[in-house]
């Protein structure tokens, strides 16, 4: 097993509105990340297994970055995103008022792209363009 560090040509990367209590942070941050591994197949790794042959669910093969940044920051951040074409998913704060997945969905289509009030973004791309993406964000404390 070699020890040196694995280091990924691609970027996990989660965006929060920095005024978001932490339950929000953690839910927000959970939702969007689902939406990666349900459509981009390579960021899941394989299933793990310990010591005594017991399955766990395979996870993502690399870590997931978390930022923070104003609503400003992460609306242009996700005009970035969408002007890139990376894969990405949206948390707006609608969806804190929903209950289930068809609500969600239903929000969301209820708003125009340059109306949405955003409080999370995921994206998922190649480390550069993630990283323009994410001009103007911070490391999650």
């Amino acid at each position: 097993m070699s020890t040196e560090p694995l280091r990924f040509d691609t970027k996990i990367a989660v965006l929060l509105r920095e005024d978001l209590e932490t339950w929000q942070r953690l839910n927000v941050t959970a939702f969007l990340v689902s939406g990666l591994g349900a459509t981009v197949p390579e960021v899941v790794g394989e299933p793990y297994e310990d010591g005594d042959a017991v399955a766990y669910l395979p996870m993502f093969r690399q870590p997931v970055l978390v930022f923070e940044g104003t609503k400003e920051v992460l609306k242009a951040a996700h005009g970035r995103a969408l002007s890139r074409a990376l894969p990405r998913a949206v948390f707006t704060a609608d969806l804190f008022t929903t209950g289930n997945d068809r609500d969600n969905r239903a929000a969301v289509r209820a708003v125009p792209t340059a109306e949405l009030d955003l409080v999370g973004l995921a994206v998922y791309g190649p480390r550069n363009g993630v990283d323009k993406v994410l001009k103007g964000a911070r490391m999650h404390p």
